[in-house]
């Protein structure tokens, strides 16, 4: 009887971590390149969800410098998420921001602007 239990317990937990294992391996990645960026200074956003050209144009004018250098960092940010500074001014760090999976930034659930939650609409 103490074998039967034995191997019960073991094919359960063998055949949970099997799903387990099946179920993370079949998750699909994130995937948050979608061409656009937000850029802010110091803790205001100016532009968002825009095209990294456009992000990178404004960026460099507002820094004073080369739009195809900016540009490289916008495609960087797109590409890899985060955040990248583009210079300093004396309203705070030029950010160029990934726009993709933001928290309230994204226009899906949770964002009050889009959330007909409560029916006060």
């Amino acid at each position: 009887m103490k074998n039967t239990v034995k191997i019960i317990a073991a094919g359960t937990a063998l055949s949970g971590s099997l799903l387990l294992t099946a179920g993370v391996a079949s998750a699909q990645p994130l995937n948050l390149q979608d061409g656009l960026v937000n850029v802010g200074v110091g803790d205001v956003t100016i532009l968002e969800d825009v095209n990294v050209g456009v992000a990178a144009t404004v960026a460099a004018a507002i820094c004073g410098i080369n739009v195809s250098d900016v540009n490289v960092l916008a495609t960087q940010t797109d590409a890899d998420g985060g955040q990248q500074t583009v210079c300093n001014v004396p309203g705070g760090d030029v950010l160029l921001t990934q726009n993709a999976g933001t928290p309230g930034q994204s226009g899906g659930a949770g964002n009050s602007e889009n959330s007909n939650a409560g029916g006060n609409r």
